[in-house]
């Protein structure tokens, strides 16, 4: 048997450095996000029946403006990649204010408050939720600002 190298080290070092897991996972899924097929949905769930208006892109995807009347959601589906740098974002407008936001991004909390699949923001009068699965709450993501963008 050969001895340990500086080579074997490295890459020991870089598997554990790319890992996205580090509490005990109950999951294949948990183990390997890459092999989830995630979804993200934006919901407009603002008071008086009004509309708003979403942009969601990657860096490889943009996903188009969608008007969403009260509600409605925009949704769509995805694996990440192997090397953990799969990252969605979302311009949100509504009457006199928006929100700009990461929605998908590498990250064991967010996983854990998606219960390994499902994102849901839900934009309200207030700001921007994010559905908290097993707390079973929406966790509040981001205010709204003042004018149009």
């Amino acid at each position: 048997m050969s001895p340990i190298t500086k080579t074997h080290l490295l890459v020991l070092a870089f598997a554990i450095a790319i890992s996205p897991i580090w509490c005990s996972p109950s999951s294949n899924s948990e183990v390997f996000p890459e092999f989830t097929k995630w979804h993200v949905y934006v919901v407009n769930g603002l008071n008086d029946n009004r509309t708003m208006s979403v942009h969601c892109k990657s860096k490889d995807n943009d996903l188009g403006i969608q008007n969403l009347p009260q509600g409605a959601n925009t949704t769509w589906s995805f694996r990440t990649n192997f090397v953990h740098s799969t990252l969605f974002w979302c311009y949100i407008s509504k009457a006199n204010a928006h929100a700009a936001l990461k929605v998908f991004w590498q990250d064991i909390y967010l996983f854990q408050k998606c219960n390994w699949k499902n994102c849901i923001y839900i934009a309200k009068d207030d700001g921007v939720y994010i559905k908290d699965f097993p707390n079973d709450y929406d966790v509040f993501a981001k205010k709204w600002e003042d004018g149009w963008r």
